[in-house]
């Protein structure tokens, strides 16, 4: 029974580490936006995604923990008491290893997948254990196709939407005017696009049992409500501010609503990327408890709590890094070009996660801010660092199914040494 509640609490401890890490690189990079246009400062970001990333991990995070490990992996494998020790081991080598290597790619600046790391190391896992035969083949065709398409999608709908705002705002001859005409259908656009983002992916977890009728009808509510809302308060906002040059009158206005986008992208964030942390956790606590037959079992509460406390602590600790690439060191970032960024990031995690494609939140979102570039011409873009990013993405899967394989065989070496699995 000690040797029990010992596993449990370092697998505790792989688990606050990962969520440290995925706080570090992915809420950051989701943050950086905000941050690098000046919406939010940097104390502000780790505010509002602490509030909303919290309530988003906990209120509608992972509730079912074979989530994670059953997109790679065949549980069913793992039938025997001691197949099941090693595959409760093995989660905590992915922990390890997906922690391990955001941690490096965060101390590189990397925007990186979180998801992608996990999976990874899922792959690995699975080879070592179970072979080749172990592994869901569809899920990894799906993941480097997503690796294609998330960035240029994301890209794409962020300049069209930058193109918008340039030229039915900025390069108006009166941009106050087309300031009260245009931003109140952006803001129906844009929360009737999160709002379906939220109900089809980040709530999906709630069994809300809504079908697409309804929950289309709920992205016209929210949607309308908004851009009612903008054409009443906007002009007010405007008249108040009668005083400078009307260009930083339109980025002030699109700097409040980035920090709007900033809480959406922060509790959606909670919501479905939290999984990534407290899936492998959960499940390696559940089966060394009582085996894989409990896989089904709700994540306990307290796995919730200190998956979004990892993820807050990692932000507020070290996510500066990545914050820092996506801000500002890829290209310029101004509210009006960080808005139409996280709309095309969105949007298209939106249309992909529909189409059953495993896209990466971090992916679609250095795609649109390359494609906020590009509006500008290649001058303005880093593209030392963006290939280095790239190059960074294509590496993930293969380096961490490599350490988690390395790191699983440790594992079960010193499971050996205890008694816990036979010599």
């Amino acid at each position: 029974m000690e040797l029990v509640t010992l596993l449990i609490i370092i697998t505790g401890i792989f688990g606050f580490y990962m969520a440290w890490n995925i706080g570090a690189n992915d809420v950051a990079n989701a943050m950086g936006t905000s941050v690098g246009s000046g919406a939010l400062s940097y104390r502000n970001a780790i505010i509002v995604a602490a509030i909303f990333e919290f309530l988003g991990a906990v209120l509608v995070g992972s509730h079912v923990t074979s989530t994670i490990q059953s997109k790679i992996l065949d549980i069913e494998f793992f039938q025997t008491r001691e197949l099941e020790i090693q595959l409760a081991l093995g989660m905590m080598a992915t922990l390890l290893s997906a922690g391990a290597w955001l941690q490096f790619a965060t101390w590189r600046g990397w925007p990186d997948s979180t998801t992608h790391s996990i999976l990874g190391s899922l792959f690995g896992l699975g080879i070592v254990t179970g072979g080749f035969g172990i592994i869901k083949w569809q899920m990894v065709s799906n993941i480097i196709l997503s690796w294609i398409i998330s960035p240029i999608a994301g890209g794409i709908v962020a300049y069209i939407m930058f193109l918008i705002i340039l030229r039915g705002i900025i390069q108006q001859r009166n941009p106050r005017k087309a300031l009260v005409r245009v931003v109140p259908w952006l803001l129906f656009i844009f929360f009737f696009v999160c709002t379906l983002n939220l109900f089809f992916k980040g709530l999906s977890h709630l069994n809300l049992e809504l079908n697409t009728i309804s929950i289309l009808s709920i992205a016209l509510c929210a949607g309308t409500i908004a851009a009612v809302l903008g054409a009443i308060l906007l002009p007010r906002f405007i008249k108040k501010d009668t005083g400078g040059h009307s260009r930083r009158q339109v980025e002030k206005v699109f700097a409040v609503l980035q920090i709007m986008t900033a809480c959406y992208m922060a509790f959606a964030h909670g919501a479905n990327d939290v999984a990534n942390a407290i899936g492998p956790l959960s499940a390696a606590v559940v089966i060394i408890k009582s085996g894989v037959s409990g896989l089904t079992e709700e994540v306990p509460f307290w796995v919730l709590i200190l998956g979004a406390s990892g993820i807050i602590t990692g932000l507020a600790s070290w996510g500066w890094r990545v914050m820092q690439t996506i801000g500002r060191n890829i290209t310029g970032i101004s509210p009006t070009r960080g808005f139409a960024a996280e709309f095309g990031a969105a949007t298209t995690v939106l249309v992909c996660s529909k189409m059953g494609l495993p896209v990466s939140t971090t992916h679609t979102l250095v795609g649109a801010v390359v494609g906020i570039g590009l509006l500008r011409g290649l001058h303005s873009l880093n593209l030392k660092l963006v290939r280095t990013v790239f190059l960074s993405w294509l590496i993930t899967v293969p380096f961490t199914a490599i350490l988690c394989a390395i790191i699983f065989f440790i594992l079960k070496w010193i499971a050996g040494m205890t008694g816990l699995l036979p010599g």
